[in-house]
């Protein structure tokens, strides 16, 4: 599809720069956000109406948050394509929803290595459910928007004013960014790692 248009949205961040603008523009487009942790107390505090994680797997936040998004109520909606009918019929059968913007960026790691933690502790910061979401989205960048960094609010939102949705090529756009910063991410853990062994 060229133009996406945006209706439900997943956020889930550990930067939170320009990230209430973000929140109330996609609130004022009638977009459902849901969202989990931290992000999610952020955006109720300031009178965001937000989903919580566990009302769509139905499961809640276990193993100290390392499992919150994995789960297919969440991955089915970000991998399917839209331009396929089988996917749209089995979204149908499993009664799920797409989602169409996915807004994540990542625990600090680089964050950890500096202030010296154990590895046991810096371990900790690695993220495992961010990776996995901003590669579903980018892989399936056909049918979804990812957003990866604060750094790209603007033009989302300049995407969405303009076209009424977000161009194919703002999509692919997104998705190489995306991967560049997880590779990069895991480039920076495998090198750490190194150090340790």
């Amino acid at each position: 599809m060229q133009i996406l248009s945006i209706k439900r949205a997943l956020l889930s961040v550990t930067d939170k720069t320009n990230l209430l603008e973000l929140a109330s523009f996609l609130e004022q487009q009638g977009v459902e956000i849901v969202s989990t942790g931290g992000t999610q107390k952020l955006l109720t505090s300031k009178g965001i109406k937000v989903t919580s994680i566990t009302e769509v797997t139905n499961f809640p936040e276990i193993l100290n948050g390392r499992v919150k998004t994995l789960h297919p109520n969440v991955h089915a909606g970000i991998l399917a394509d839209k331009d396929n009918p089988e996917h749209v019929q089995t979204i149908k059968n499993f009664n799920l929803d797409f989602f169409d913007l996915i807004c994540v960026n990542l625990y600090n790691f680089k964050e950890a290595i500096k202030n010296s933690l154990e590895l046991k502790e810096a371990v900790e910061k690695i993220d495992i459910g961010g990776p996995t979401l901003l590669r579903a989205g980018a892989k399936n960048f056909h049918s979804v928007c990812v957003l990866p960094d604060p750094q790209f609010y603007a033009d989302f939102k300049q995407e969405l004013i303009q076209h009424n949705g977000i161009t194919l090529t703002f999509r692919l756009k997104m998705a190489t960014e995306t991967f560049k910063l997880t590779s990069n991410y895991d480039k920076m853990i495998a090198d750490y790692f190194e150090l340790q062994s």
